[in-house]
């Protein structure tokens, strides 16, 4: 049975702000993203950004906690 990835955002307002809080991860990290694809990355440049991103999402609920 093949998995299916859910991993969609259906909402265009959220789409837009997961895409500014990407670029400002990527932005902090100094990784040079463009619109659009971003194809020719390293895995390195990659997982630094999503790893920016995961850690400023734990902040911010961390932080809603107080």
């Amino acid at each position: 049975m093949a998995s299916r990835n859910n991993n969609q955002i259906n909402i265009p307002e959220a789409k837009e702000a997961m895409n500014r809080f990407k670029m400002e991860c990527a932005n902090e990290v100094g990784v040079n993203l463009k619109q659009g694809y971003n194809g020719d990355l390293s895995s390195r440049e990659a997982g630094s950004v999503g790893g920016q991103m995961v850690k400023k999402m734990i902040e911010s609920y961390e932080n809603s906690m107080k």
